[in-house]
This record gives C-alpha cells, sequence and structure tokens, in this order.
C-alpha cells in the first residue's frame, strides 16, 4: 500500500503543511525548512530500498530537518514501523513511555546558525523531557543533555535564538518569558521572544550574552519562582542590556493567561524598570 511507503509518507506531510516540492532528477526537492527555508530545492528525497534518503545540502545531513517535521530516523523506513503509527515520531523512545504517556509538544533550541543544539519534549503529564540530537542513537536522539559524568554536551543558548538575533539587528524588543508556551503566546501576538529550557531558576550568564545591548522585556509570572527567576534574569542583563523592563500578567498567571483572555501586549503591568529607556516618561518625569 502507497501509505505505508515512507517516500509517500513524507512527500504528503509535505504537502499537508504547504511546503513547495517539485520532482526533477529522480528526487523530490523542497526548501531547507531545516534553515529558515531561504534556499528553495536545498533538500532532496530519494526514494530506496526498504525506506527514504533525505539530505539538505546547506546542513550536510538530515538531523536538522528531520527534527523540524518531528521525524527520526526510525520513519525513513517502510512498514513495518516500530512504532505505533497514530503516536509522534519520538514516542517510542520518551522516557515516561512506559506510563504511556504521550507527546503534546515539542521544542528545538537552534544555534546562530539555526543547527539543532537540543530540544525540549513535553507530554501530557507536564513532565519536560530534554535530548540532543545523535545520529547513532536508534530514535536519532539521546534523552540527556550530559554524558555519564555529568558533563554537559550541549551548550546553553535562548530559545529561538535565530530569530532572537534577527529582532536585535532589527531593534525590537526582546521579551523574556519563563518557558516556551510562553514565548509562543507572545510570539502569536506579533512580539519577539525567548526563554531558558528547563524553567524558572535556569537562566545563566550563557544566555544573557545574546542580549548584549538589546531593550529587554521580562514577563515575570506571578508567583515566588516567578519573581525568583525575573530577578535572575535582570542581575544577569544589568551590565549588558540597553533596557530592561519587568512587567506581569494583567490576568492570571503567564503570558499565556494574559492573551487567553483577550488583553494585548500593552495591558501587561509593569512592576520595575530597572534599566529604563531615557526617553520614558515614567523616568523624565
Amino acid at each position: 500500500m502507497t501509505h505505508e511507503i515512507a517516500f509517500n509518507r513524507l512527500a504528503d506531510l509535505l504537502r499537508d503543511r504547504g511546503e513547495p516540492t517539485r520532482y526533477t532528477g529522480g528526487k523530490l526537492r523542497t526548501r531547507g525548512i531545516c534553515h529558515g527555508g531561504d534556499a528553495k530545492d536545498t533538500v532532496a528525497i530519494t526514494r530506496i530500498s526498504n525506506g527514504v534518503a533525505v539530505y539538505c545540502h546547506k546542513c550536510q545531513g538530515n538531523t536538522d530537518f528531520l527534527a523540524e517535521i518531528g521525524w527520526t530516523l526510525a520513519d525513513l523506513h517502510d512498514e513495518p514501523l516500530e512504532r505505533s503509527r497514530d503516536r509522534p515520531a519520538d514516542d517510542a523512545w520518551m522516557p515516561c513511555r512506559d506510563r504511556g504517556h504521550k507527546r503534546v509538544a515539542q521544542y528545538v533550541y537552534r544555534d546562530e546558525k539555526g543547527a539543532v543544539v537540543h530540544g525540549v519534549t513535553r507530554c501530557d503529564a507536564k513532565d519536560f523531557w530534554q535530548w540532543r540530537p545523535d545520529a547513532t542513537a536508534k530514535s536519532g536522539r539521546r534523552w540527556s543533555l550530559n554524558d555519564q559524568q555529568g558533563n554537559r554536551l550541549v551548550p546553553l543558548v535562548p530559545y529561538r535564538l535565530p530569530e532572537l538575533l534577527a529582532a536585535k539587528q532589527a531593534d525590537r524588543v526582546i521579551w523574556i518569558a519563563e518557558g516556551e508556551k510562553d514565548v509562543h503566546a507572545l510570539v502569536d501576538h506579533g512580539l519577539a521572544a525567548t526563554c531558558n529550557a528547563g524553567g524558572s531558576g535556569k537562566w545563566t550568564a550563557e544566555h544573557a550574552h545574546y542580549l548584549d545591548g538589546a531593550d529587554v522585556t521580562i514577563v515575570a509570572d506571578r508567583d515566588a519562582k516567578g519573581r525568583e527567576h525575573a530577578l535572575a534574569v535582570v542581575e544577569s542583563l544589568r551590565r549588558l542590556a540597553h533596557t530592561v523592563y519587568v512587567v506581569q500578567a494583567k490576568t492570571g498567571k503567564d503570558a499565556a493567561d494574559h492573551f487567553a483572555v483577550g488583553h494585548t501586549d500593552s495591558e501587561f503591568v509593569q512592576v520595575w524598570a530597572p534599566l529604563p529607556h531615557p526617553q520614558d516618561p515614567a523616568v523624565t518625569a
């Protein structure tokens, strides 16, 4: 059956996502969504024995492309797959799989060039699992960012780093939230936003240095951990950022709650201006 052929499944997935494809030279070609889609036909998809081969000529591999579409190396094979068809690609290797949990969200962290550094997978029990790409692993990833001695194997980068740097270059305000869900709520309302992996208490100087000279607004969660996290972010930015403001949701705990009830970005409640803009009327008054 054609739907059991990996090549056809991938072609259907790209079609459903609205990605442009064309068949030429015995290969299906599409744009490099693994690096922002800035070059058309850079990804070659080839039907091979018992599966499909995917290669991005810009990334010189397929790890980033597969992460972008939610596939793993297991999906490149024709039937039988080694997992249930109705589950996301990497669920068979989730650390909480034995408890029947399913993935509900995946957040991919990238470096300045758009390459995948690591990711965070959220399951329906609100557990968060961090992983790093590893082509030698059966699932295409390892569910740890450290080696057996506890040494970190991947750099710390802010979420949506390429978009953050582009926004900074355009002199846009960078919003910092406590988690990825809130980042997406901010982005969905036209704002440039980021966070660190792992939630409150995990922001470091490594994250902060990307915001050198930036105008920053921190959205603090309305709880003790949220306030502590916001304070830590402020302290890391005091000698780096151009301006820093701290706000909270007008309604609810966080940015997602704020927007969910219909508030706009201008309705966040300002609670602190540790590094205010020189032209801020509240400062010059």
